[in-house]
Formats: structure tokens, C-alpha cells, sequence
């Protein structure tokens, strides 16, 4: 019994060495064929293998683009703040000073509104559109009219302020715009007299004047458009192309004809100077020559009209000596004028005239000058829109 236990465990380790010499090794070989065989398979070699190939390389992620107006419906608020200057004055023309808020009652479409606040004319610079009249009818006095314009411009500008000279002539002419008070009484001083009593385009000229101020002049200025002129008109565009562009062709018009033709031009020109949002003044060197014949009483009609509309006033001195008076109550007036400002609580919607109601219902004997209304601005979008629509056969 004692034999028995060594003889089992050496033929035990002898079973073990021979797994490990003759299974192992053939095991090994066997994986190590499969391995070669397989590429051969493929129609490859190993050497044909070579380094495994790189990670392919990520698309690029391209940047959004930027949304516009066109990606989507875009809805803008614009503001509907309103301002109003206002000039009040007693029977003798003197600015009436002092007044706050609760003075002052403000209408817009028959709606009250609540004034927000009075701004300090003094605060709010300006913006002059002088236009000075060079035809033949108006050069009599033409060096004092210059004159007594470039001390207006002198007295009235302030460094924040700026004027620019417009010339009514056969066509508008820009002389200057933008000018401080020295470098507009220059460009003012510089301006000749027509040669001849040739044909003038007043309407024209203010229509350019307006479309500046409005296209040009700087945000929350007051806006003012002082003419120096007879208001006769015989050569603007609506005029030549109704009535005719000589004299000849003119009279031969029909006095009715020739009366609508007037009233829509000038309703054409109020119309730009009130969407330009500025008061408009006028100054007829004429005096009371104006009543000798229709058409400079017409032109001064005209005038009338246009300030009213506006808050500004017609004026007509009867000799030289008054017109320096004028210009001084013009400045004095633009120095004193309460700047009414509300927001807007219309209803009515677009671009439509709103009319304006001012009144000072604690002093009744004073008269108040004010805008009769105003044109709501349009947005980028709504600007666009009406353009494509004009283009719209």
C-alpha cells in the first residue's frame, strides 16, 4: 500500500507536462494560422495591411445665419410721443411767460390727453430753414432784408443751434445747411438778387426746405421754417405741368382752373411742411403792394394758410423800419415757446392726420399758436411696406 500513493502522483505531473508540451503548442499554432490566413483570404497580405488608417475627420458644424426681417414677422413699437410747441401770447404780441401744466388743456382726435411735461425752450436747440426769395419782386430791399436776417440768425442761434439757406429762385438752391450762427450770416451775406424778374418756384423750394428738416435735421430739434418772400408762385413743377410754363401759356389758363391748380400745390406744401413736424413763419417784403394785383394776394393767402397750420404766424410789415421788428418778434417768440410733450392714446391705427386741440383755459384772453395736427412716424417696416406697395401696378 505504502507503493501506491507515489506511483499515482507521478503519473499525475506526467499527464500535466503532457498537456503542457504537446496541447498548448499546437493550440498556439493553430490561432497563430488562423490569423495569418484570414488577410490571405481577403486577397491581402499582412504587409498590405499597413497602419491602421486615421479617424475621419468631423464635418465642419457651419455658423447659423443671422435672422432678418424676411425670416419672420417682426413686430416694432415705435414711439408715439408727441411734442407740441406752443406759443401764447397777450393782445399786444408779448409772449405770456409762467404757465406750468395745469394751464394748458390738449386734444388729439377729440381725445384728452395727459401732457407729461413742458420742456425748457431754452433746452431743445433748434433747427432754421431760412428761405430768402431772390426774384425780381422782392429785390427792392433786398440788401435790408439780408440785413436784418443775418442779426435774426445772430440773436436767435445758440452753439447747439443750426440754420441752413435755401434760395427761391426758378429752382430750389440749397446754399447752406447745417451752418453755426457766424457761418450762416456769411453764406446769408453772400447771396445775390436775381438780375432779372424772372419765374419763381416758392413751392418747390419750401417742399425742399421741409423734406431736409425732415430727411436731415437732428432727432427732438425744433424744427422751424422762416420765408422771406411774396409767396408768388409760377414756376414749380405741379404748376408748369397743369398751367403751362410761359406767361403767355398761363394767362390763357381759366381763372378756376388756374385757382384748383393753386389750392393743391399748397395743400401739397402744407402737407410736407406739417410732416416735417416744423412752425412755419413768413415775412412779405412786399407789404401792401400785395393787394395790386391776384396773384401776390394769392401768394400771401398762401402763406397765411401754410403758418397757421402749423403755429407760426404771416407776417406783413408796411415799411422797412418794421421789418427788423418782425425778425425780433420771431426770436423773442422762439425763445418763450412751451414745449408740450404727451404720449399719444390714440386708437386709430397707420400714418393718418391726427388733429391737435390747444388751449389755456386760465388765462381766456390770450391767444395760443399751435400745430393743428400732426402725421404719426412710420417704422423701417411700415416704410418698406408702403414703398412696395406704390410699386405694385
Amino acid at each position: 500500500m505504502a507503493g501506491i500513493g507515489p506511483r499515482h502522483e507521478r503519473g499525475l505531473i506526467t499527464a500535466k507536462q503532457i498537456w503542457g508540451r504537446h496541447l498548448g503548442p499546437t493550440l498556439v499554432i493553430g490561432v497563430l494560422a488562423l490569423f495569418l490566413l484570414l488577410p490571405v483570404a481577403k486577397g491581402q497580405t499582412v504587409t498590405d495591411l499597413g497602419p491602421p488608417p486615421p479617424p475621419p475627420t468631423p464635418k465642419p458644424t457651419p455658423k447659423p445665419k443671422p435672422l432678418t426681417d424676411e425670416d419672420f414677422d417682426v413686430i416694432r413699437v415705435t414711439s408715439n410721443l408727441v411734442m407740441v410747441p406752443v406759443a401764447v401770447v397777450d393782445s399786444t404780441g408779448q409772449p405770456v411767460r409762467g404757465l406750468t401744466v395745469g394751464d394748458f388743456r390738449l386734444e388729439e382726435e377729440g381725445r384728452s390727453q395727459e401732457i407729461a411735461q413742458i420742456g425748457d425752450p431754452e433746452e431743445v436747440p433748434l433747427d432754421i430753414a431760412l428761405l430768402i426769395d431772390v426774384s425780381g419782386s422782392t429785390n427792392n430791399r433786398f440788401d435790408f432784408e439780408k440785413e436784418a436776417a443775418a442779426r435774426f440768425l445772430q440773436r436767435v442761434l445758440k452753439p447747439a443751434d443750426r440754420a441752413s439757406i435755401f434760395i427761391i429762385d426758378r429752382t430750389p438752391i440749397i446754399a447752406q445747411t447745417g451752418a453755426t450762427a457766424a457761418a450762416a450770416t456769411s453764406g446769408l451775406m453772400s447771396v445775390q438778387p436775381a438780375s432779372d424778374k424772372g419765374p419763381t418756384a416758392f413751392f418747390d423750394t419750401v417742399v425742399e426746405a421741409a423734406q431736409y428738416l425732415l430727411e436731415k435735421g437732428a432727432p427732438r430739434h425744433r424744427r422751424v421754417i422762416l420765408v422771406i418772400s411774396d409767396g408768388v408762385d409760377n414756376f414749380s413743377e405741379r404748376i408748369k405741368k397743369l398751367i403751362g410754363t410761359t406767361r403767355e401759356e398761363q394767362d390763357s389758363v381759366a381763372p378756376d382752373v388756374k385757382s384748383r391748380v393753386y389750392n393743391r400745390a399748397l395743400a401739397e406744401v402744407q402737407r410736407e411742411v406739417q410732416r416735417a413736424d416744423a412752425v412755419f413763419y413768413s415775412i412779405n417784403p412786399a407789404g401792401n403792394t400785395m393787394h395790386l394785383n391776384v396773384m401776390t394776394k394769392r401768394g400771401q393767402e398762401g402763406m397765411e394758410q401754410v403758418a397757421l397750420s402749423t403755429g407760426g404766424t404771416a407776417f406783413v410789415p408796411e415799411k422797412e423800419e418794421d421789418l427788423a421788428l418782425v425778425f425780433d418778434r420771431i426770436a423773442s417768440e422762439l425763445r418763450a415757446q412751451y414745449l408740450l410733450q404727451y404720449y399719444s392714446n390714440s386708437q386709430t391705427a397707420g400714418t393718418q392726420f391726427r388733429r391737435i386741440a390747444v388751449a389755456v383755459p386760465t388765462r381766456p384772453q390770450a391767444r395760443v399758436r399751435a400745430r393743428q395736427g400732426y402725421y404719426p412716424k412710420q417704422s423701417k417696416v411700415e416704410t418698406q411696406k408702403a414703398k412696395d406697395e406704390k410699386r405694385t401696378p
